[in-house]
């Protein structure tokens, strides 16, 4: 396995997530994986709904944070762990998140879009009253105006998630269509020097591509792209770095040599 660095990962210190940081990290051992990154939610503001208790997405940092540290000494020297966080955006909150990423020492921030404009895309309500092209276009359109408003995380996640959801899933979503808005994205993120990730979670919820497709990360190392890191979305222990062989095909394919990790915030580039 030519990627040995799992860079998107939760734990039982998420609400959706069902493996403890410990069995994660001897799965990751066991795997051969020379680092592993937690990234667990912090979603600030997340819709109330029958089905999630209050603060379900939010990490008890604190917590999370002494747990990681013990499990960092006790696996010294069996492979590098990095303390990170998925960092939930939307425009109205980047007071609230820029405070927040400043108050730990994170070696590393995915900015994802999980709502867009309040509104949760995992639920049919999000697509009804209109067609599933312009449900997709308004999460792009509001991915847009996270980063324009938004500075502090080093990759973008899962660039195009809504479509694990839509009516259609992504049976007729392609780059090209949304060219327009998706172009956008990768000019603000260059811009701003900041890089996406490939997110082999899209196997698990049935897609036909990883995130972000492979058109759109094509148009990504065409337009100066590099930094791009490579995470599982594992909320168990047995999803751990699945699909990273694909993934590694897909990004040479797509004119990339090395793949990303980060430690203090700073990027390094790994070998494909």
């Amino acid at each position: 396995m030519p990627i040995k660095a799992d860079y998107h990962l939760h734990t039982s210190f998420s609400g959706d997530a069902t493996s403890s940081m410990e069995e994660m990290i001897q799965q990751g051992i066991r795997l051969g994986l020379t680092h592993m990154c937690f990234t667990d939610h912090y979603d600030y503001d997340f819709p109330k709904t029958e089905d999630l208790p209050d603060d379900y997405f939010i990490v008890n940092t604190d917590s999370y944070l002494y747990e990681f540290i013990r499990m960092r000494e006790k696996y010294n020297g069996q492979i590098k762990l990095n303390f990170g966080i998925e960092l939930g955006l939307q425009p109205y909150l980047v007071r609230h998140n820029a405070v927040y990423a400043k108050s730990y020492d994170f070696d590393f921030i995915i900015g994802s879009s999980h709502l867009c404009n309040k509104k949760d895309p995992y639920y049919p309500e999000f697509y009804e009253g209109r067609s599933e092209e312009e449900a997709y276009r308004e999460y792009f359109s509001s991915i847009i105006e996270n980063i324009r408003t938004f500075s502090n995380f080093d990759v973008y996640g899962h660039l195009d998630y809504v479509v694990r959801y839509g009516p259609n899933k992504d049976r007729e979503y392609t780059y090209e269509k949304y060219r327009d808005l998706l172009d956008r994205i990768i000019d603000l993120l260059l811009e701003k020097g900041k890089g996406i990730e490939i997110n082999t979670g899209a196997v698990k919820a049935g897609l036909k591509e990883l995130h972000p497709c492979t058109a759109l990360l094509k148009r990504y190392r065409d337009m100066g792209g590099e930094i791009i890191t490579v995470g599982s979305d594992a909320h168990a222990a047995s999803r751990i770095s699945a699909d990273f062989d694909r993934a590694a095909e897909i990004l040479k394919e797509c004119g990339f040599q090395y793949y990303t990790i980060f430690e203090n915030r700073m990027p390094e580039f790994k070998k494909l």
